[in-house]
């Protein structure tokens, strides 16, 4: 007998959801926009934005267009690197790129993000190393 219940007919999130919310999360990050101001721009509570970053819910189709033109994407923007990122899944580990998970976190952190915005502006190549020399002085004097 087919039920008509809605949490069990109803798809949960999955990787690719997961996904999605994480280029939404990492987009509206990147404007510099809150999760408020996202929420008001496509009428929903900025707990409804956290849960489609986190992936808890999903973003419906009418939704993610909603979301694309606030955040000045086109929708495709949310799908990118989704196939490389399912190819990766299936390569062995011995194929794979070792990036440590603290490096992750901090490179769609705030401060990651923010770190990443302003040395990507910076053009000149030489002033690019001196800066990462710099950061790595720092670091060093740390441990």
């Amino acid at each position: 007998m087919l039920s008509t219940n809605s949490e069990q007919t109803r798809r949960k999130p999955n990787a690719v959801d997961a996904h999605v919310g994480q280029r939404i999360r990492q987009r509206r990050e990147w404007q510099n926009m809150s999760q408020t101001t996202l929420g008001e721009a496509i009428g929903v509570t900025f707990q409804q934005v956290q849960k489609y970053e986190k992936g808890v819910n999903r973003v419906g189709a009418g939704r993610l267009q909603q979301i694309s033109k606030a955040l000045k994407v086109e929708p495709s923007y949310f799908f990118e690197d989704t196939l490389n990122k399912i190819r990766s899944e299936e390569r062995s580990a011995s194929n794979q790129i070792n990036i440590p998970p603290e490096v992750v976190e901090f490179v769609v952190s705030k401060e990651g993000i923010e770190l990443i915005r302003a040395f990507s502006r910076v053009g000149d190549y030489r002033v690019r190393r001196r800066i990462v020399m710099l950061v790595k002085s720092l670091g060093a004097h740390e441990r």
